[in-house]
Order: C-alpha cells, then sequence, then structure tokens
C-alpha cells in the first residue's frame, strides 16, 4: 500500500504540474455554475426542486465531459512511459507491474474527484451562497458528483486499456477519441435507429433495458435521473426504470464492472507485455 500511494502521489503532483487539476476544475466549475444559476430559477413543479433541474442539466454535460477528461488524463499513462523509457526505470525499483497499473490508476482517480469536488460541489455551494436557494434535492445531486467519480474512473480504465494495447502515443491518442464517439454519440445513434426501423417491435422494453446497459454512460443516466423521484419527474422519466427492474444497486455494479473489466484485462496484458 505504502508503493501504491508513493505511485498515486507522483501522478497527482504529476497533474499539478502539468495543470490537468485546475484546468478540469475550471471547466467544470464554469459551466456548473452558469447551468446552476440558470437552474436555480421557480420550476413550476411542486415534485421537482431547483437542484433536481440541475442535476439533470449537469448530467447530460457530464456524459460528454466527464469521458472525455478521463480518457485525455489515462490514454498516454502507460504508452507514454513506454516511449519515454521511463517504464524500464520504474521497474528497476522494487515494485511490481500490478502495484504500477494499481498506483496510476489511484492517482488518476484522485485527479478526477478533486476536479469533480472542486468543480461541481464549489459551484453548488457558490450559487446557494448568492441565490440563497434551497437545498433540497441535495441527495440527487451528490449521487450525480459521485456516480461523476465512476464514469469517469470506467474510462480511465478504458484509457489503461488502449495505452497497453497500442506501441504509440499517437495511436493512443486517436483510439480514445475513437471510443469516446463511440460510447458518447454513436452507440445511442445506432440503438436509437435500430428502434426506428424496428416496426414489428422485436425489441421490448426489457431488450432495449439491457441494451442500454450495455453502454456506461447510458447505465450513468438512467442512474441520475431515475433514481429520485424529483430528478425522474422533471426528466419525464418516471417509474421507467423501475418498470424495467433497474434498480440502483444494479446500475452501479454494471458501472462498478466496467471499472473492474477493463482494469483487469490491461493488468493481465501489462503482466505478458515485454519491455
Amino acid at each position: 500500500m505504502k508503493m501504491l500511494w508513493s505511485l498515486a502521489l507522483k501522478e497527482l503532483r504529476d497533474g499539478l504540474r502539468n495543470r490537468w487539476i485546475a484546468a478540469a476544475i475550471i471547466v467544470l466549475g464554469t459551466l456548473a455554475l452558469a447551468l446552476s444559476l440558470l437552474g436555480s430559477a421557480p420550476t413550476g413543479s411542486v415534485r421537482a426542486s431547483g437542484l433536481d433541474i440541475i442535476v439533470i442539466s449537469l448530467a447530460s454535460l457530464s456524459v460528454y465531459l466527464i469521458p472525455l477528461i478521463a480518457l485525455m488524463l489515462s490514454f498516454d499513462a502507460l504508452v507514454g512511459e513506454f516511449e519515454r523509457g521511463t517504464m524500464m526505470l520504474l521497474l528497476t525499483y522494487p515494485i511490481t507491474r500490478w502495484q504500477v497499473i494499481m498506483g496510476k490508476f489511484l492517482g488518476h482517480v484522485m485527479i478526477l474527484f478533486i476536479a469533480i469536488l472542486a468543480g461541481y460541489g464549489g459551484a453548488i455551494l457558490i450559487m446557494i451562497m448568492l441565490t440563497d436557494g434551497s437545498t433540497e434535492g441535495w441527495q440527487a445531486y451528490a449521487l450525480m458528483m459521485a456516480s461523476s467519480l465512476v464514469l469517469g474512473a470506467v474510462f480511465i480504465a478504458l484509457g489503461y486499456l488502449v495505452s497497453v494495447l497500442v506501441k504509440e502515443r499517437a495511436t493512443a491518442a486517436g483510439t480514445a477519441i475513437g471510443l469516446w464517439l463511440i460510447f458518447v454519440v454513436l452507440y445511442d445513434l445506432l440503438l436509437f435507429g435500430a428502434l426506428l426501423v424496428d416496426e414489428n417491435q422485436v425489441i421490448g422494453q426489457q431488450l432495449f433495458s439491457m441494451l442500454m446497459l450495455v453502454n456506461p454512460t447510458d447505465t450513468y443516466r438512467i442512474l441520475n435521473l431515475s433514481l429520485y423521484e424529483g430528478v425522474s419527474h422533471a426528466a419525464g422519466i418516471a417509474g421507467i426504470a423501475n418498470e424495467a427492474g433497474l434498480s440502483g444497486t444494479l446500475l452501479l455494479s454494471v458501472m462498478l464492472l466496467w471499472v473492474i473489466a477493463p482494469l483487469t484485462v490491461t493488468l493481465l496484458v501489462f503482466q505478458r507485455r515485454e519491455l
């Protein structure tokens, strides 16, 4: 654990030095504050508070921003070390390969945690102070922040998988952008396109729900938009997740599986890779 912590702190220091943390905080905080101030106006619904509206907006925004930030953090975590020749030097120390992966992963998750806590958390505190707004619905906002970190961890893990499979940093960058497009944009376009051409209604509600779970970004959306009544009513999907049997525990478990699976494959490949 001491070695893991040392590697994690190294990644955190690199994030500070490279201004990754500052950039992520500015981007997330600015957009969150703007949406928070816009969403703090009365909603006209007795079931939806201002924070519920903000959760919907930020959850929709996070689907695009959080995966992109996570992939940019992680795509060269391994291939970059190989290109610079520092991986061989690192492994001359009394450290195992799995410790390298997990230490780096912990460090990158810490960077994302700081960015989300300062950006999203700071924005909502400023909004409450400036507008004397209500804190009703804070549980949904806290869930959005926590699940955003898990979503980021998913794409950090996917970035590591890319980084261990390719041989060049440029290839890793292109593949990371491709993954972002597939999970954030193309998958949903294909899924809804299939629904449009499904005249015989072969794709029922249960199958559609399972197909949504295949994509971690869709799982994140469902989790944040359906778990709390105020948010689900404001988003217009009240009861849909319950009818499909998608509990909060199941949704969170699927997201955690999306973290564990790529990390496991990364560890297996890295153990067999020649220096």
